[in-house]
């Protein structure tokens, strides 16, 4: 939890400093390619977030490999937290700057997971639908989970809507458990 809060105040502060470069969206998109650099190769995370590395050497490495690669804005939050020693905060700045950009735009976030993936057509139709119904933009992720076995299931903030196959047959299942 205090994690949560200290990488919140530090993506507010990146965001806000993004906003005034009129670069929210580049920035995003460096952050989250440091971000991917890092995590995605264990040997690059371990060095990243070792406590024996001298903090200098992780800031010579990191600013080697990306100087005029990224914004200086996203580099030097990443050398920041490498000198607070906060490197593991990275991934969830990654998360709440989303959250703060996508919140900008007026946006909400929106998965729908169905047993095979949507055509083009289908998601916008729905997607569209549940926009005019709910009078919210959705930022729309789209999963696919053949367990489902057919229908949607489909995933607002903390609101679920299940009209998969498998949620039908789960709430059949809970239904006649319960009569007996």
């Amino acid at each position: 939890m205090a994690n949560e809060i200290a990488a919140r105040r530090y993506a507010a502060a990146v965001f806000q400093l993004a906003s005034d470069a009129s670069a929210v969206g580049a920035i995003g998109k460096d952050l989250h390619t440091l971000s991917d650099a890092i995590y995605d190769d264990e040997a690059t995370e371990r060095f990243f977030l070792s406590p024996v590395i001298q903090r200098s050497e992780k800031e010579r490495v990191l600013a080697a490999a990306f100087a005029g690669k990224a914004h200086d804005v996203a580099l030097h939050t990443v050398l920041l937290l490498v000198r607070k020693r906060r490197e593991a905060l990275l991934a969830e700045i990654v998360r709440q700057y989303d959250a703060l950009e996508m919140q900008a735009r007026g946006a909400e976030p929106l998965t729908i997971t169905s047993a095979k993936e949507l055509s083009g057509d289908a998601l916008r139709t729905l997607v569209g639908r549940l926009e005019t119904v709910y009078g919210k933009r959705f930022d729309v992720t789209q999963r696919v989970d053949p367990a489902l076995i057919g229908g949607v299931r489909i995933m607002m903030g903390d609101r679920r809507i299940d009209g998969s196959v498998e949620g039908r047959l789960e709430e059949l299942s809970r239904t006649l458990f319960a009569q007996n």
